[in-house]
């Protein structure tokens, strides 16, 4: 059974830092592409950053810059660093398991940037 656990969300100045975590189990880690999402008030969820099994990363236009996503296989963690916060980046943020042609979500964890 796929488990993701999310952590680190909380409320946070704009400009300022957070470091989310993801806890992954149910899978084989190493082999899993993994990613954050995000879906703000109103809003459809959407990317913001996927990391493949070799470790590079791709980011969405918005975070470029400012965000870095990075995954620990010994620990089967997924991390994801945000610097420059702005009050747009407000949102529940998801970890995803992507196997085969299905993804598994994580409950999300509350991220809110004030101005």
């Amino acid at each position: 059974q796929v488990q993701l656990v999310e952590s680190g969300g909380g409320l946070v100045q704009a400009g300022g830092s957070l470091r989310l975590s993801c806890a992954a189990s149910g899978v084989s880690f190493s082999r899993t592409l993994m990613g954050w999402h995000r879906q703000a008030p109103g809003k459809q969820r959407e990317l913001v950053a996927v990391i493949g099994t070799g470790g590079s990363g791709n980011y969405a236009d918005p975070v470029k810059g400012r965000f870095t996503i990075s995954r620990d296989n010994a620990k089967n963690m997924v991390y994801l660093q945000m610097n420059s916060l702005k009050a747009e980046d407000t949102a529940v943020y998801y970890c995803s398991a992507v196997l085969g042609t299905t993804t598994y979500w994580g409950q999300g964890t509350q991220v809110t940037v004030s101005s």
